[in-house]
């Protein structure tokens, strides 16, 4: 539980999470990661370091990645959130997380959730990106088990599978 939990003053806010539209009233210093894990209860999204470097807290606002430890659940009052519970409802993030686990590039998973968000993101920007442009789009994502060359070939795996599935 973040320790400044119930300081502050308290906004009511409405938002979209996983395709399910929400009101919550909460402090005006309550982060949007402890929202979601606390609050909403969906733990897929984990807090790693706690100052936004690792990537373990990843989710898409408005289908742009962010860290949920740096922001304030304030902040997302009109937007769209989705964590990596919302793979029932967005198609390539099943597809995506197959092609994490086909590809060798998930060992203890902590980081998982995170990248696979990410490549979401990248992937909706460069439906066909270069290794050199995934490597980019995934910077501030941390894995200390798995190494980079697989998780590399597992987002190369998923955007030809997403563009199979599209028939392009």
């Amino acid at each position: 539980m973040s320790p400044n939990r119930n300081g502050g003053r308290k906004v009511l806010i409405k938002y979209k999470i996983n395709g399910e539209i929400r009101e919550s009233e909460v402090s005006s210093e309550l982060r949007l990661l402890d929202l979601i894990r606390e609050d909403l209860g969906l733990t897929g999204t984990k807090e790693g370091c706690g100052e936004g470097e690792c990537g373990a807290c990843t989710v898409l606002l408005d289908n742009m990645p962010v860290a949920s430890c740096l922001m304030y659940a304030y902040q997302v009052d009109g937007k769209e959130i989705i964590t990596i519970e919302g793979k029932n409802i967005i198609t390539e993030l099943e597809i995506i997380e197959q092609a994490f686990v086909d590809a060798g590039a998930v060992q203890c998973g902590y980081c998982i959730p995170g990248m696979i968000l990410a490549t979401k993101a990248l992937l909706h920007k460069r439906p066909c990106p270069s290794r050199e442009e995934i490597r980019k789009g995934l910077e501030g994502n941390l894995c200390r088990c798995t190494g980079y060359v697989k998780i590399v070939d597992a987002v190369e795996l998923a955007a030809a599978r997403i563009q199979a599935e599209r028939g392009q």
